[in-house]
């Protein structure tokens, strides 16, 4: 069993030197066209604003315009205009592109699809709201055998490969290609990490939350790194809001799974759509049970991203060799400031995770 909660620990996830890979992240996932209505409602809006998101590139994402890493997408598009709108926001973002595969356009679009995600932010007592357009994407068409695996983390390398259960929800495939990813990448030394978000609407015709739990228990035996520990919304005043609950499922992990090096989870205490308490709690081997620092009573203009904002953080504080605590630090701090700004993307810098993670950010970098 993991052992008590301590405060002042030092982690050790032992990746790739930069110096032996071309890459620091690279994230296997389907990246969407998003469709922000802005303060309106999808049902009323005049017009929508877009931009790019989706789970596993917001992380690459983030670690690239925020972080300063070398990070590159695996996804697939289709090659039409919407396609070359989304390829032309990825670039943008600083993601290498090189491993994008186009799909040809039928001119309809019955094969396969570029996906889009209507997302309204949600205010105060009305909660964000999400309308996906996505079956038959050109990444839940993505196969086994397509992904020259030994070129990329054997001959370019790689120190972390990051994908989670929106990826492998997709379809059969998509969950059939995260798996051979994670055997190649432990083949030459990468390390997987593996963020579990649970997505109802992608689950809801395939078996629901026991078929994504089935698919977890023959992932997760190839996973060094899991984010997001299921762990509900509390309101405030709730006694469920109690720490305790996640301290369980942690320690389940790390005993089930003996190959697992860290986990991590976040803490939300929704007051209203607009004001949150964030906080987050992490464990590895070498450390046991660690709570990061409270974000409490933060302002809420887009919640979107704010989970994928926490991995980029946490992740950018593993592969940077900092301690678990200050590792949780820069995740809750820069998910806070994602959901600060519109769109699922990071809008952050570094110094300004750094201030908000406070003092023991600054002297990591001293």
């Amino acid at each position: 069993m993991v052992g008590p909660l301590r405060m002042d620990t030092h982690l050790a996830v032992s990746f790739r030197p930069r110096t032996e890979c071309a890459y620091d992240v690279v994230a296997l996932g389907e990246v969407m066209l998003r469709l922000d209505p802005g303060p309106n409602r999808i049902r009323s809006a005049p017009e929508f604003r877009v931009n790019e998101g989706g789970g596993e590139y917001n992380v690459a994402r983030a670690l690239s315009s925020c972080f300063g890493l070398r990070s590159a997408i695996i996804t697939s598009l289709v090659d039409n205009e919407v396609g070359r709108l989304l390829d032309g926001l990825i670039r943008r973002g600083g993601v290498d592109v090189s491993m994008r595969r186009w799909l040809p356009f039928d001119g309809v679009g019955r094969v396969a699809r570029n996906p889009l995600n209507f997302t309204e932010r949600g205010f105060g007592v009305r909660s964000p709201l999400g309308v996906s357009d996505r079956g038959h994407s050109a990444s839940s068409l993505l196969k086994p055998g397509e992904i020259d695996w030994a070129h990329l983390f054997g001959k370019l390398g790689v120190r972390c490969l990051h994908t989670g259960g929106i990826f492998t929800a997709l379809s059969h495939s998509t969950a059939a290609v995260a798996e051979e990813a994670m055997l190649a990448a432990h083949k030459y030394g990468t390390k997987v990490s593996y963020d579990l978000n649970y997505r109802p609407s992608l689950w809801q015709e395939a078996g629901g939350a026991q078929a994504a739990n089935e698919l977890n228990e023959r992932l997760l035996p190839m996973v060094d790194v899991v984010i997001g520990v299921q762990t509900p919304a509390r309101a405030a005043g709730d006694p469920a809001r109690s720490p305790n609950g996640p301290k369980r499922a942690l320690a389940e992990l790390s005993d089930r799974y003996p190959h697992l090096s860290c986990v991590a989870v976040t803490r939300r205490i929704v007051h209203s759509a607009s004001r949150h308490d964030w906080s987050a709690l992490g464990w590895s081997r070498q450390t046991g049970l660690v709570e990061g620092r409270d974000q409490e009573n933060i302002e809420i203009l887009d919640r979107v991203g704010g989970g994928d904002g926490f991995a980029a953080g946490f992740l950018y504080g593993l592969l940077e060799g900092s301690d678990l605590r200050l590792a949780l630090d820069y995740g809750t701090a820069h998910g806070a400031l994602v959901m600060t700004t519109p769109g699922d993307t990071s809008s952050a810098s570094l110094n300004d995770v750094r201030e908000l993670a406070g003092a023991a950010a600054d002297a990591f970098f001293r």
